[in-house]
């Protein structure tokens, strides 16, 4: 039996959830004292939903076992994990404007106005959905100019240096999570812009790389599928498979493909 299930069962007298021995492998990295990605990388390497070690609402029993190995089993300061906690949340981006500040930027109101015209680095911008995928990629490709959307912080100064961006020049494509809500700050996301076409935005996360994904990676949750309302087709599109199929994908699901399409895009508009 695992050691940390054991000390659980004996110290609290309550039986271990199921899925309690996939943590194993996480524990253990911490008594390695191995550098961890954030938390819900953490969770998609073990096979479990992205808000796992995050949110008690996911599944309330697992994540009482985790904080209670955590609490009772490691020192303070003892786990060394990538944080994907961002301070400031207005608008947080890496190698968009050309200042030799530390990356990520994050700009708060009081920065809009300079900001507005400020050089640019860039002329393409990567829009990721999810702290943590973004603090990740950050991390591996230091030199990717990525913009952190943050789930629905559609915020004023977001939005102002969104639209100015792509007036200057700014193209942009978005990768977000594959489930009803995701698919909907996508689309969302794409209504913001005056110039780039929503098929542009998507063209890293297609229709037809939905259908795909879904089929080999989709998890079966009905509250996450349920159908949303979308205004662009390739997002109605999209929002249809997710409902169709009843599965979603998250974002940390798909770090190895996104390297590799970014990377991609990237290396295009330099032709």
């Amino acid at each position: 039996m695992s050691s940390y299930i054991d000390a659980f069962e004996k110290a609290t007298g309550q039986p271990a959830p199921p899925e309690a021995g996939k943590l194993d492998q996480l524990f253990n990295q911490i008594r390695q004292g191995k550098t961890l990605p954030p938390r819900g990388q953490q969770a998609v390497a073990m096979g479990l939903t992205a808000h796992t070690l995050n949110d008690a609402r996911e599944d309330p029993a697992l994540f009482a076992y985790y904080r209670w190995v955590m609490t009772h089993c490691f020192k303070s300061g003892q786990v060394n994990e990538l944080t994907a906690r961002l301070i400031g949340m207005a608008f947080t981006s890496a190698n968009i404007f050309d200042t030799d500040l530390p990356q990520p930027l994050t700009l708060n109101p009081w920065q809009l106005t300079p900001m507005l015209d400020f050089p640019l680095k860039n002329k393409q911008a990567v829009v990721i959905e999810n702290n943590g995928v973004f603090a990740l990629l950050h991390q591996e490709h230091p030199d990717w100019p990525l913009i952190l959307q943050s789930g629905n912080d559609f915020n004023e100064v977001y939005v102002q240096l969104i639209q100015r961006l792509e007036a200057r020049g700014i193209r942009y494509v978005y990768l977000g999570d594959l489930d009803s809500a995701g698919i909907q700050m996508a689309d969302q996301f794409a209504r913001l812009l005056k110039q780039t076409p929503a098929e542009e935005v998507a063209a890293l996360q297609q229709p037809t790389d939905v259908r795909l994904w879904l089929a080999d990676l989709g998890k079966i949750d009905v509250r996450r599928t349920k159908q949303r309302k979308v205004v662009s087709p390739v997002y109605q599109a999209e929002m249809t498979t997710i409902a169709l199929f009843g599965k979603f994908i998250e974002q940390e699901q798909l770090m190895g493909v996104y390297e590799e399409r970014i990377a991609e895009w990237l290396e295009a508009a330099e032709v």
